[in-house]
């Protein structure tokens, strides 16, 4: 006898017979801040490995990879899911769906309480005023940041904080007492340029590899563009359209792109109170000193009187203490940061309007000379137009005389060549009578 056919109580039973052979799932990743420095490791390989292969295992629970810098420019990689980010750089849970796939050529800088979520092209951070979480790290597009991050970050935090010794940082310091508590203020040094608050530093390089992968972009795309346009204005085909088209998309979308991320330099400029929110390391500081003075003592305090003091600036700390004895409403250095990058930007977008109008001018140039052949098709219609009524006045002629109807020229001799070199002629002349009329009429190119 043959098998008994296959029932779907046996298929269930065999599906949960195999779900009980696999193994466990592995544990959870411990949270960011009690990662050890193996697991870190593990977790760096295991992210390389899998985006090398594109064949790793679906995180679960929504975990995703994300990359730690501290303002000395460590790094980590840490494996975690949206509540512990949300947890440790306090946003909102809304803020991560900006930094997601839906919003992948969306360009956002957003200012929170103690973040500043940045979504920028490819680069998907949020920056506090002490540490950098950067989303999918290994991304091919993201890792020039991140050797940025490594490079820079160090070079700008660990010169600043021990580039004076012990020695001239007393002496370069004084004392200020607020009802028994004493603040460090550094005394003034004109002509010191200080450096950009951490966060800022962080702004900044993501607008430095933003604006040149745009503008390399740009470059490619110019110098792809100019052969074709030049070739389609030598020889219109329809594979030198086909380019054209193409090109022209690209270049939409670049100039899309351009415009999106100049548009959100150009709407913080406009707005001071967006550009006060940004400034996390002074709100930090303050909050700092607001905790450790008293009630009473806070309002005598010389935080809130900074607004007509002069900015200092030390060896040591120029950039948090000068921060700190700002006016709260005082933008200049990001002024200054985001008002060279739009000016960059809007270079770019000059490059990529010059090559649109190239193109532009390119069609024009073809439309001209598909007129000129049309206008060529036409006049060459009309003269065959012309000469067809010619030959039909000599063919009705000829008809005529060709019907069965009795005739005193048929019995005439040596008038049949007579007669048709007089109708022939006479087509001719009408031919070139009516010929003569649409050149008159200016029907006809001369």
């Amino acid at each position: 006898m043959g098998k008994a056919p296959l029932s779907f109580r046996r298929l269930c039973l065999r599906r949960r017979s195999k779900k009980k052979l696999e193994p466990p799932p592995s544990p959870a990743p411990p949270s960011m801040g009690a990662s050890s420095a193996p697991t870190a490791a593990q977790n760096a390989i295991a992210g390389a490995v899998s985006a090398a292969t594109g064949k790793g295992k679906k995180k679960a629970g929504g975990a995703r990879l994300w990359m730690r810098f501290d303002f000395t420019g460590k790094s980590e990689l840490v494996e975690c899911d949206k509540s512990v980010i949300i947890e440790r750089a306090g946003v909102p849970a809304r803020d991560l769906r900006i930094l997601g796939p839906v919003f992948s050529h969306s360009s956002n800088i957003l200012a929170r309480e103690k973040a500043m979520v940045v979504n920028l092209e490819f680069i998907k951070a949020i920056v506090t005023s002490q540490e950098v979480l950067l989303l999918d790290p290994l991304r091919q597009e993201v890792l020039p940041f991140v050797d940025q991050l490594r490079q820079q970050l160090p070079q700008r935090n660990v010169s600043n904080s021990n580039g004076a010794g012990p020695t001239e940082a007393q002496d370069n310091e004084m004392q200020v007492s607020t009802c028994g508590q004493w603040l460090p203020v550094p005394e003034a040094v004109e002509g010191f340029q200080c450096e950009l608050p951490f966060e800022f530093q962080v702004l900044e390089i993501a607008l430095e590899v933003v604006c040149t992968y745009l503008d390399s972009s740009v470059a490619e795309l110019e110098k792809d563009a100019y052969p074709v346009l030049d070739e389609l204005a030598r020889n219109v085909s329809t594979k030198n359209l086909e380019h054209v088209r193409s090109l022209k998309s690209n270049l939409t979308r670049l100039l899309a792109r351009v415009q999106k991320v100049r548009d959100e330099i150009e709407h913080l400029l406009d707005d001071n109170e967006d550009m006060a929110h940004l400034y996390l390391t002074r709100r930090r500081i303050q909050n700092q000193q607001a905790e450790a003075l008293p009630g009473p003592a806070a309002s005598n305090s010389i935080v809130p009187k900074a607004s007509h003091l002069r900015r200092l600036s030390s060896n040591r700390s120029g950039s948090l203490v000068s921060s700190n004895l700002m006016d709260d409403n005082d933008v200049e250095d990001l002024e200054m940061l985001l008002e060279a990058y739009f000016m960059q930007l809007d270079g770019t977008r000059n490059k990529i309007l010059s090559v649109r109008e190239y193109i532009d001018d390119t069609e024009d140039y073809v439309n001209i000379q598909l007129d000129n052949q049309r206008n060529e098709l036409i006049q060459l219609q009309l003269i065959l137009t012309i000469a067809s009524f010619a030959i039909a006045a000599n063919t009705l002629i000829a008809g005529i005389f060709g019907m069965n109807i009795p005739c005193q020229l048929y019995e005439t001799d040596g008038i049949f060549e007579i007669f048709v070199g007089s109708t022939t002629t006479a087509c001719v002349l009408l031919f070139l009578l009516v010929l003569g009329y649409a050149r008159w009429k200016k029907l006809l190119g001369t």
